[in-house]
């Protein structure tokens, strides 16, 4: 067969191939090609046109495109390096006031006001604050005193390590705990959420932590509505040491953060590449995965490497951030996510949404419930199961609303009253704590705690029992007792807060009424 012959059958074969398949050849291929594979020559998006010669993008486009990858993975980084960066706020907050070493902590023994940026934090407990530096420290212990109430130690990234106190093994009754550094290589066991072991004759409940900064975060609670007698547990109980000079700890500093001016929160511009970055060269490679370290990667900030974007990747990363925080913001005060709402016909929300502090979507089956986690840590700080599960009469449970009962953010200018029902179902005291959406943190208004809590305040009750609460810029006429100052021209939202909750909380026969705007 010569060469003409085999062309011509050839050419007879595509024809029969074309006639039973019913379809022309896309030009330039010898049968008709599936649209969806093909990239046209022009395609309209919403960054602008891009073009394609044979599906190759000309320079205009690949340059659009690499600037675009950038955005997108900045975006990406700071939603996702939010828990890094919030703890690493937390770390330089201590420092900023005095509490650099694993001994010295801040402990806020008049309450935490409004005065430091701190974010959603309560003015219910006693807050004592202090970091681990496991590097330089090695296995690192804490010594909790009895009666101590919540208290949890957080990794690098925001993860849980073990509880302490009331939800921890020690159950209340004090403790030794030691926090092993992630590069700790001895005999010990230490399993995320602690495992009791005798060392020298005393009983230690030992945890590894993944990372070498962790966050140790106790509440004390108020007795007869005054912190005292927590403040006086913490210093006089409280000791944290390396393991290697247990025979010999350094004094415990207690730094008092109350009434002082401070800030624990992380940055919303570009200056949070630079935190994020400085925790990356902190702390070890196996801290966080892979991927996340890719992601993290695709925009410079790699361990061992400096953190160097030229001046048009900074614009780009500069924009990228402003879209991070503002989608961040959509998420915690317009949120989306299935199952946020308390209640249907509710503004109610949890900050918890998925019910799992390690994030996970129906039991893992939807991988990392990433909106989740944004909405948790953007707004709120400390990571344990026992902010989570269903622990009657132990723990704490949280709902946050941002509008009021008609779907409108409250304002700072207007008057607008909450009623709790009677019989709230705690063991312990259940709070409400204003909140300015800008920093997340207590309303600054001209009152030091923009609170009410049922053990310290003397709120009076109606007739049924339950508590009306009044917010607005003036007192009301009536009832002073009750009322939540705001300020014009600002936002607010509120958080409930109920210690040791009880059945009715969680199977939803006692829920809390709706915000409602007084005319």
């Amino acid at each position: 067969m010569n060469f003409a012959t085999l062309l011509l059958l050839t050419g007879f074969l595509m024809v029969a191939m074309s006639s039973v398949s019913g379809q022309d050849p896309t030009p330039g291929y010898n049968q008709k090609i599936p649209e969806k594979i093909m990239t046209p020559d022009r395609v309209e998006t919403r960054i602008g046109t891009l073009e394609f010669s044979d599906g190759r993008p000309n320079q205009a486009t690949v340059d659009k495109l690499y600037d675009n990858l950038l955005l997108i993975r900045g975006v990406e980084t700071f939603l996702n390096g939010i828990p890094a960066t919030s703890i690493e706020g937390l770390r330089l907050g201590n420092a900023e006031i005095g509490a650099d070493q694993s001994n010295e902590v801040v402990l806020f023994e008049e309450l935490l006001d409004s005065n430091p940026l701190f974010l959603t934090g309560n003015t219910d407990t006693v807050y004592c604050s202090g970091f681990l530096n496991l590097k330089q420290d090695g296995p690192t212990v804490v010594e909790i005193p009895a009666k101590c109430g919540p208290g949890t130690v957080n990794d690098a990234y925001f993860r849980f390590v073990t509880d302490m106190g009331i939800p921890g093994p020690d159950a209340g009754r004090g403790g030794k705990y030691l926090i092993l550094p992630p590069d700790y290589e001895g005999d010990l066991e230490g399993p995320i959420g602690s495992k009791a072991t005798e060392i020298d004759g005393q009983t230690y409940y030992v945890s590894q932590s993944p990372s070498y900064v962790n966050w140790v975060i106790l509440r004390g609670f108020l007795v007869d509505g005054k912190p005292d007698a927590a403040r006086e547990m913490f210093q006089n109980g409280l000791k944290i040491y390396p393991l290697a000079k247990a025979s010999q700890p350094p004094k415990m500093k207690f730094i008092n953060g109350s009434k002082k001016v401070f800030n624990t929160i992380h940055a919303n511009n570009y200056a949070f590449y630079d935190e994020l970055n400085d925790v990356i060269q902190r702390e070890p490679v196996s801290m966080l995965a892979p991927e996340l370290r890719g992601l993290f990667a695709a925009i410079g900030i790699e361990k061992g490497q400096p953190f160097e974007p030229s001046k048009k990747q900074q614009q780009i990363l500069t924009e990228a951030v402003a879209i991070g925080n503002a989608t961040a913001r959509s998420i915690v005060f317009k949120p989306r996510l299935e199952g946020v709402k308390y209640y249907e016909d509710s503004g109610w929300m949890t900050g918890f949404v998925g019910g799992d502090y390690r994030w996970l979507k129906d039991e893992g089956r939807g991988g990392r419930y990433l909106d989740a986690r944004t909405l948790f840590f953007y707004q709120a700080t400390v990571n344990t199961p026992a902010m989570v599960k269903k622990m009657v009469g132990k723990g704490s449970q949280y709902a946050y609303v941002t509008t009021d009962k008609d779907g409108n953010y409250l304002d700072g200018g207007k008057t607008y009253q909450l009623t709790i029902p009677a019989n709230v179902p705690v063991k312990d005291f259940w709070s409400v704590v204003i909140y300015d959406p800008q920093t997340r943190s207590e309303l600054q208004t001209g009152q030091p705690f923009p609170s009410k809590n049922n053990k310290r305040d003397d709120l009076k009750e109606n007739a049924d029992g339950s508590v009306t609460l009044t917010f607005g810029p003036k007192p009301p006429a009536k009832n002073q007792y009750n009322w939540i100052q705001t300020v014009p021209n600002k936002g607010w939202y509120p958080l409930l807060r109920l210690y040791g909750p009880l059945p009715p909380w969680f199977d939803k026969t006692w829920r809390p009424g709706e915000i409602e705007a007084v005319h």
